[in-house]
C-alpha cells in the first residue's frame, strides 16, 4: 500500500511537469497551428537561467524570476524572428525551422553558460520530507512541484475561460480572420500566447532543475513525451493536456514500480530487468495507441 501511494505521488509530480510543458505547447499548436519543436529548448533555457541565477545570488526566488524572464523573453524573440513567418506555411517548413532552432539554442546555451552542467540544490525551505502517511515520508520539493502544477492548472482555466484574453485566444483558434477583421491585432495576440508558453516552460525548468540533471539537450528528451500527452488529451485542449499529463505520469510511475516485480515472478531476473525497462519506456506509447483507437481526436479535444 505504501509503495502504491508513493508511486501515485511520483506520477502526480511527473504529470505536473508534463502539464506545464504540454499546456503551453497545446495552446501554440491548437491556436496557431505551428508545430514548435523548440518548446523543449525553452524548458532547457529556463532550467539553465534558474541554475546560474541561484548560483550567483543564492536565492531560489531570484532563480524563479530568471527562469520565467529568460524562457519567456526567448520565446518572444523566437516568435518575432522566425515563427511568425511560418503560420501559413506547410508543417514541413515548421518542423525544419524549429529543428534548426533546437540546434541553434543548444549551441547558444553552450556558449553563454558553458558546457559544464550546472548543479542546483534544493532550496533550504523545500528540503526534507513530510509524513504523508504513517511510514511514508515524501520529499517536500516533490510535493511543492505537485502544488505548483495544480495552481498552474487553475490559473490557466481561469485565464482561458474567464478573461478577455482567454476569449480572444479561443476566438482566434476558431476563426483568426474574423478576429482580425474585428480590430484585434492577431499578430500581437499570437506573440503573447507564444510568450505564455515560454513562461510555462521556464516554470517547469526551475521546478525540475533541483530534481533532474540540467544539461544541454534535456529539452529534446521530454519533448516527445509532451507531444504524446497532447495527442492523448486532445490537441488545443487545456483540460485534455491536464488529463493526458496525469495519465502519462501515472502509467510511468506505476509501471516502474510494478512491471519489474510482475515479470520477475515469470522470468529469470536478468531477463525480467531488461524486458521491464523496455516495457516501461514503451508503456506511454501503448497508452497513446489505445486512446487513439477509441477516441481518434483524443480524450478531451478542443471544442469549436
Amino acid at each position: 500500500m505504501i509503495l502504491l501511494i508513493e508511486q501515485v505521488l511520483n506520477g502526480l509530480q511527473y504529470g505536473a511537469m508534463l502539464f506545464m510543458l504540454a499546456s503551453g505547447l497545446t495552446l501554440i499548436f491548437g491556436i496557431m497551428g505551428v508545430i514548435n519543436l523548440t518548446h523543449g529548448s525553452l524548458y532547457m533555457v529556463g532550467a539553465y537561467c534558474a541554475a546560474f541565477a541561484v548560483l550567483k545570488s543564492g536565492s531560489f526566488l531570484v532563480g524563479i524570476a530568471a527562469a520565467l524572464a529568460g524562457a519567456g523573453l526567448y520565446a518572444v524573440v523566437l516568435e518575432l524572428a522566425v515563427v511568425q513567418w511560418l503560420y501559413r506555411r506547410d508543417h514541413l517548413y515548421q518542423v525544419l525551422a524549429t529543428l534548426g532552432l533546437i540546434l541553434f539554442t543548444n549551441e547558444a546555451v553552450s556558449l553563454i553558460f558553458g558546457r559544464r552542467p550546472p548543479l542546483m540544490d534544493i532550496p533550504p525551505f523545500l528540503q526534507g520530507s513530510v509524513a504523508v502517511l504513517p511510514g511514508l515520508d515524501y520529499p517536500l520539493m516533490r510535493l511543492a512541484f505537485i502544488g505548483v502544477g495544480g495552481l498552474v492548472a487553475i490559473g490557466l482555466w481561469l485565464l482561458v475561460n474567464h478573461t478577455r484574453l482567454g476569449m480572444l485566444v479561443r476566438a482566434g483558434a476558431d476563426d483568426r480572420e474574423m478576429v482580425s477583421a474585428l480590430g484585434v491585432d492577431i499578430r500581437r495576440l499570437y506573440t503573447l500566447v507564444f510568450g505564455l508558453g515560454g513562461l510555462l516552460c521556464g516554470l517547469a525548468g526551475v521546478m525540475a532543475a533541483p530534481l533532474l540533471a540540467v544539461e544541454i539537450g534535456m529539452g529534446e528528451r521530454v519533448l516527445i513525451t509532451t507531444f504524446v500527452v497532447i495527442v492523448i488529451g486532445g490537441v488545443g485542449s487545456i483540460r485534455g493536456a491536464l488529463v493526458g499529463a496525469l495519465l502519462v505520469g501515472m502509467v510511468d510511475g506505476l509501471g516502474r514500480a510494478y512491471l519489474p516485480q510482475g515479470l520477475q515472478m515469470l522470468l529469470p531476473p536478468s531477463v525480467a530487468d531488461t524486458l521491464s525497462a523496455g516495457l516501461v519506456s514503451a508503456s506511454i506509447y501503448v497508452l497513446m495507441a489505445i486512446v487513439l483507437l477509441v477516441r481518434p481526436l483524443g480524450l478531451l479535444p478542443a471544442r469549436s
